[in-house]
């Protein structure tokens, strides 16, 4: 089984900077985005052969996730669970008969740190939720998370440390969960694999020279590790700030 994630920083720019070629090559079996951007109506996309699940924010063009999978799913779920209230589009639950599918698009904290209060609020519900799916069946949560886990997760850790997305807050909410039973899946095969990074500024010359961030992931239930065949991260693909992450699964 094939699945892809990709912030598309707008689905109606990305559509335009070559969305559907990547996706028709990919031939994923599910297809996750964040930052969509719009509100229901806004789109029209024609996949044959997928099911479509968008999730708006009320907000107009902020936000939003979106998963086009081929298998029907046995249910779909809005948000991280009935104890926190979730405006924002951020998150789509999908459980198949052997999975929960779980694609989010985590709060940025913001340049001036002003809302890591809510995000780390966010975070904890997070893991409660994710651990609540975990206890029926296995889940496969991804998306952009917003955080560079380790030093080798982004070009210039020395200088960003304590900047939003590398904060210390925000790394020890991705360990958190990861010690609770789940794998980070590229660093579970790529342990010390560097310079690969899916987010890019849109300053001058900084992707080019692949000044990045490693901040959209794969995160397995640990009873799967031994089903991932492999994790791809399309560097070379454009139409975004960041790029897709895929990866292929025996399930």
């Amino acid at each position: 089984m094939k699945l892809v994630t990709w912030n598309v920083n707008g689905i109606r720019a990305c559509v335009k900077k070559g969305f559907l070629d990547f996706f028709n090559e990919i031939d994923a079996d599910v297809f996750c985005i964040q930052e969509s951007k719009l509100q229901e109506g806004q789109i029209q996309l024609d996949l044959e052969g997928y099911h479509q699940f968008w999730n708006y924010a009320e907000r107009k063009g902020y936000s939003g996730t979106a998963v086009f999978t081929k298998q029907e799913p046995i249910s779909v779920t809005f948000g991280i669970g009935e104890d926190f209230e979730e405006l924002e589009g951020r998150a789509i639950t999908l459980e198949f008969p052997e999975f929960f599918l779980l694609n989010v698009y985590t709060p940025n904290s913001k340049r001036d740190l002003s809302r890591l209060g809510y995000r780390i609020e966010w975070e904890q519900q997070l893991k409660k939720y994710i651990n609540e799916l975990d206890a029926i069946k296995p889940v496969i949560y991804c998306g952009d998370l917003n955080v560079a886990h380790q030093e080798i997760d982004l070009k210039n850790p020395k200088s960003n440390l304590g900047n939003s997305g590398f904060t210390l807050e925000e790394r020890g909410e991705m360990t958190s969960l990861l010690e609770s039973g789940y794998i980070d899946s590229f660093r579970y095969l790529y342990p010390d694999k560097g310079e690969v990074y899916t987010w890019w500024s849109y300053m001058a010359k900084v992707r080019e020279r692949n000044i990045g961030w490693r901040i959209d992931y794969f995160i397995l239930s640990e009873v799967l590790k031994d089903r991932l065949v492999d994790t791809e991260i399309h560097c070379d693909v454009m139409g975004s700030d960041h790029c897709p992450v895929m990866i292929e699964i025996n399930i």
